[in-house]
């Protein structure tokens, strides 16, 4: 099953204005391998799909793939998917305002003998798919209105549908996924391999490299660095060629004292995701938040900005009870919230970063009604160098930046706003290792500078990790809370148990 070469990358480079994306990578991948991909963001991981998939074709070299003996070049996304190509993209790529089972048989619907439509049996074939990936949900469910995580398994599990697959690229697929799901696609990638289907994970999740991939190749700066079987490598060499260090424990930082009361929230209720919720936040403090999907964690925070409405519950900044009708003044309140999905609610994907980064405090450069060019661009190239977003310049559109530069863009648009409270939801989402470093000292430099943090986060090594105080979510209520004296002898079964309890 390992023995023929399916896919060819040699000597690929790609160009962008001012940036080498690839610089003369080639590797082999075999029919029925694991292969994971793995390097920093803007190691050039993005770029390299985008080219296998035919999305974008290479400045040099080829990336061709053995069809029964026969090497095809796929000049376009059509004809790759046609030959049997698909990619589980990192961002969710389905139709929002379509159904499970629409979705599903995008393109390619069962028709009945009449030549229509045939509703009941892509439903009946969308329940066989739903019930072996373990969803709780109905094929006719909309995907907008499924939580992310949802609407992640929906993309992951739509491959199935297809019974000529060759190759299959995951993107980051379990960022948004619960442990049980994470167990759910890993037996899904097992089925594929033993079928004789090649593999190419990405993933910035080190263990699960070590557990379900045979081998492994490294990009550092959109040049080649090495391929290895995965049994020839541990999580600390493979940081070291990633990076181009040593790293000690990333979650090592620096926690001052906690000061006064910056926000208390009492009795917060909605109609279905959060009930009877009370926390409080002090300066120079992170409160973490952890929960399964359903939890209502981000729910919480989204009603606390005035994201989505609540129908109990008061807010108190500072010692004063404040009124948080909309977003707008969750800002003038100095509360800044950065959203599990950036590229849909943080971004500006087609505008540059200058424009991105003043996009929440063009009031506070603007005179008479006439903004001050020169302090917008001073302002984006001050708060996007103070987190580090490496850019050639503040032209640069946003949609061309790396995952983890995109995230840091968000945080100098925060940022800009000099807000005492900050939200975070999901912050390293799709971020590589050395980002995600990055992004804690970020954090850390915060709360020395007196800030408060909300860090919501599925990932439990990173929430118990930064967190001066853990608050566990289930089903919308507080089941367990922890201070950093506890947190340091918990063991991750006994959140995942709180997490886990049943109303």
């Amino acid at each position: 099953m390992m023995q023929d070469t399916i896919l060819k990358i040699e000597h690929v480079s790609k160009y962008y204005v001012g940036v080498t994306a690839l610089n003369d990578v080639s590797f082999e991948l075999k029919k029925g391998e694991v292969r994971a991909l793995v390097g920093e963001n803007g190691a050039g991981k993005s770029t390299l799909i985008k080219c296998i998939m035919g999305v974008e074709k290479p400045d040099r070299g080829t990336i061709s793939m053995n069809y029964d003996g026969q090497w095809v070049v796929n000049t376009n996304a059509v004809e790759a998917q046609n030959r049997g190509v698909y990619a589980n993209y990192q961002n969710i790529n389905i139709a929002p305002d379509l159904s499970i089972a629409e979705n599903y048989f995008l393109g390619r619907q069962l028709t009945t003998k009449f030549g229509t439509v045939d509703w009941k049996r892509m439903a009946a074939e969308s329940k066989k798919i739903i019930d072996k990936f373990g969803m709780n949900v109905n094929s006719s469910d909309k995907i907008r209105n499924l939580p992310l995580a949802l609407q992640a398994m929906v993309t992951i599990s739509k491959i199935s549908v297809n019974d000529d697959i060759r190759l299959v690229i995951f993107d980051e697929p379990t960022a948004l996924l619960e442990n049980e799901k994470v167990e759910t696609l890993f037996k899904f990638i097992q089925e594929l391999k033993e079928k004789g289907v090649s593999i190419i994970y990405i993933s910035h999740r080190l263990e699960e490299i070590m557990d379900i991939c045979d081998s492994v190749t490294v990009l550092k700066d959109g040049t080649y660095v090495d391929t290895k079987p995965i049994e020839e490598v541990t999580k600390d060499s493979l940081i070291t060629m990633m990076v181009g260090r040593k790293m000690s424990d990333i979650y090592n930082i620096e926690h001052p004292q906690p000061g006064k009361e910056l926000l208390r929230i009492e009795n917060f209720n909605d109609t279905s995701h959060f009930h009877q919720v009370d926390f409080k936040l002090h300066a120079g403090e992170i409160v973490g938040f952890f929960g399964l999907v359903g939890a209502g964690r981000s729910e919480l925070m989204r009603a606390l900005c005035g994201v989505e409405k609540r129908l109990t519950g008061d807010v108190y900044v500072k010692g004063n009870k404040v009124e948080i009708k909309d977003p707008s003044d969750a800002l003038k309140q100095g509360i800044g919230f950065l959203t599990e999905d950036r590229r849909a609610d943080g971004l500006a994907l087609q505008l540059p970063i200058k424009i991105n980064v003043n996009m929440n405090s063009y009031e506070m450069i603007r005179k008479r009604g006439i903004i001050d060019l020169k302090k917008e661009v001073s302002r984006a190239v001050d708060y996007s160098s103070r987190v580090n977003v490496k850019t050639p310049s503040v032209m640069q559109t946003v949609r061309n930046l790396s995952g983890g530069n995109q995230q840091k863009v968000v945080i100098a648009k925060l940022l800009c706003r000099d807000p005492d409270i900050l939200i975070f939801d999901e912050p390293t989402v799709g971020v590589d290792v050395g980002a995600k470093e990055e992004i804690y000292k970020i954090i850390e430099n915060l709360t020395h500078q007196g800030r408060g943090v909300i860090l919501i986060s599925s990932y439990l090594p990173e929430v118990m990790g930064l967190a001066d105080r853990l608050i566990v979510m289930a089903q919308g209520k507080v089941t367990g809370e922890y201070d950093k004296n506890e947190l340091a002898s918990l063991h991750e079964e006994d959140v995942l148990r709180k997490a886990s309890i049943e109303n």
